[in-house]
C-alpha cells in the first residue's frame, strides 16, 4: 500500500481557562502555543509538496536549510525536485542561535522575489529565522535595530504593538526542540551577543515531522540532546509553582514518551539505525514538552533562563539543558524551593523501567538519590556534556553570562526568582568544571 499520511493539529483543542492572574498576559494575538497542523506518515519533500500546492497555493517559495543536510546529504535536491518551479531562492549556512543578520538578510531577499512561502529543513535556529522574517516582512524591517522595535518578553504587555507575521512557514523539523510550536523565537543581537525573546503571532502553519528523514541523517548526538532541551521543558513545568493540571498532563505525557524514547534511540547507535518509530515517537512527545510551557503559558526556570544566554556563548541548546538543568534542580532544593515537586518527578522517572534499570546499573538508590541525581546520569546515558568547562566556557565568562542570564523573562519565574547575578553565579559554579 502506498503511504498515508496522518495531518492533525498538534494537540486537540480545548477552551482556554482564563489567565493565572500571577502570570502577566504575553500574548498580542492568542496563545504563545502555536497548534498548527503536524504532518507525518509521507516522504518529507513529498508531504511539504502537497502542502504548497493544495493548501497554500503557494507560486514563490524560499527554502531555508541545514547547511550540514546541504553538505553531507541529497535532502536539499530531493525537495527542490518536489516543488519543482515553485523554488525562488535557497538559503543555507545560519549561524546557530538565530542571528539578527540573517534575519534582515533572508528578509531582504523574500522581499525582493516576492516570497508566499517560506520552508526550513533543519532544527530550531532555522524555524525561529522562519518566523522572524515571517514578521520583519510584515512590519516593514530592513535594519537589525530595528526589530527591537518589534515586541520581545521585555516590551510586548501593553507598550509595543506590530503586524502579524505575513507570509506562512512550513517546518520540516528534524531535532526535537520543538520550537515550531511557540508564537516567540530566540534571536541574538550581533553588536553584543546578547539574546532576546520576541514575541508575536502565529508564523507557522505546518510542521512536517519524517522519521526516516531524521534516523538516515540526523546526527544522533543532535537529535538526543535536542530531545533532552525537551526534556528540560518537562522537568521545569512540573516544578513550576505555575504549574497547572493541563500543563501538568503535557509534562507527565511528555516524559513518559521522551526519556523511554531517547534511551532507546542511545542504544540503536550502531552503524545500521533502526528504530525509526523511537524517533517518531520523541518527536510527537516533544510537542506535549513544549505545550507545557506555551499552551497555558506556564512559565520556565533557571535552566532555560541561563541556558538562553549560554547559547550565544558556543552552547547547543540542548547541552544547556544538559548542563544546568541537574544543577538548577539541585540549587533550589537547596534553598527550599519546590521540593516536594521535585520528588514527584523523582518518583516518576524511577516508575518507568528503562530510567529504572540505568539509574541502579550507576549506583543509584531511589530512597536517596534526588531529582538533580537522576537527570545527571540520564544525560551523561546521552553522552552529553555535564560541565562547562566541556563546552568551552571558563570562569572568565561566568560575571557577563550571570549579568544577561538575570535578564532573562525566566529568571524570575524561578522556583527560587533569579533576581542578583550573585545567584546565577552560585549555580555556574555548580558545574564549572
Amino acid at each position: 500500500m502506498p503511504p498515508k499520511e496522518t495531518c492533525r493539529p498538534a494537540v486537540p483543542p480545548y477552551s482556554d481557562p482564563l489567565p493565572d492572574s500571577r502570570v502577566p498576559d504575553l500574548t498580542p494575538a492568542g496563545s504563545l502555543f502555536n497548534n498548527c497542523d503536524v504532518s507525518y506518515g509521507l516522504s518529507f519533500f513529498a508531504a511539504c509538496a502537497k502542502h504548497a500546492e493544495e493548501t497554500f497555493h503557494a507560486q514563490h517559495v524560499f527554502i531555508i536549510a541545514s547547511s550540514t543536510l546541504v553538505r553531507t546529504t541529497d535532502t536539499l535536491d530531493a525537495l527542490r525536485g518536489a516543488l519543482g518551479a515553485k523554488v525562488v531562492g535557497v538559503k543555507f549556512g545560519l549561524k546557530e542561535h538565530t542571528y539578527f543578520s540573517d534575519v534582515i538578510a533572508i528578509a531582504e531577499e523574500c522581499r525582493k522575489l516576492d516570497v508566499d512561502l517560506i520552508v526550513t529543513l533543519g532544527g530550531g535556529t532555522l524555524s525561529d529565522a522562519a518566523k522572524m522574517v515571517s514578521l520583519a516582512l510584515a512590519n516593514d524591517i530592513t535594519q537589525s535595530a530595528d526589530l527591537l522595535n518589534l515586541p520581545t518578553s521585555k516590551t510586548v504587555v501593553g507598550t509595543v504593538h506590530a503586524k502579524l507575521p505575513a507570509v506562512p512557514v512550513i517546518c520540516i523539523a528534524t531535532t526535537l526542540s520543538a520550537g515550531e510550536f511557540t508564537n516567540a523565537a530566540g534571536v541574538t543581537d550581533d553588536r553584543d551577543n546578547k539574546k532576546h525573546q520576541f514575541i508575536f503571532g502565529k508564523a507557522i502553519y505546518l510542521v512536517i515531522y519524517d522519521a526516516e528523514l531524521v534516523t538516515a541523517h540526523t546526527p544522533l548526538r543532535l537529535f538526543l540532546q535536542s530531545g533532552f532541551r525537551s526534556v528540560d521543558h518537562c522537568v521545569e513545568s512540573l516544578c513550576s509553582i505555575y504549574s497547572t493540571e493541563l500543563s501538568e498532563m503535557h509534562a507527565k505525557i511528555g516524559l513518559a514518551q521522551l526519556v523511554p524514547g531517547l534511551l532507546r534511540c542511545r542504544a540503536d547507535d550502531g552503524e545500521i539505525r533502526a528504530d525509526v518509530e523511537a524517533r517518531l515517537l520523541c518527536q510527537l512527545a516533544s510537542i506535549h514538552a513544549n505545550a507545557t510551557t506555551f499552551r497555558v503559558y506556564n512559565p520556565s526556570g533557571g535552566s532555560h533562563a541561563i541556558g538562553h544566554m549560554l547559547g550565544p556563548f558556543g552552547v547547543g541548546h540542548g547541552h544547556t539543558s544538559g548542563i544546568l538543568l541537574p544543577a538548577v534542580c539541585k540549587y533550589n532544593a537547596r534553598h527550599g524551593a519546590d521540593v516536594d515537586r521535585q520528588e514527584k518527578v523523582a518518583r516518576l522517572l524511577w516508575r518507568m523501567p528503562e530510567m529504572r534499570r540505568l539509574a541502579e546499573s550507576k549506583g543509584l538508590a531511589e530512597e536517596t538519590a534526588d531529582l538533580g541525581d537522576v537527570l545527571d546520569i540520564l544525560v551523561r546515558e546521552l553522552g552529553m556534556p555535564r560541565t562547562l568547562a566541556e563546552v568551552g566556557v571558563g570562569r572568565d565568562r561566568f560575571e557577563q553570562l550571570a549579568e544577561y542570564s538575570v535578564y532573562d523573562i525566566w529568571a524570575a519565574t524561578n522556583p527560587v526568582p533569579l533576581t542578583k547575578k550573585e545567584q546565577v553565579m552560585e549555580i555556574l559554579e555548580m558545574v564549572a568544571e
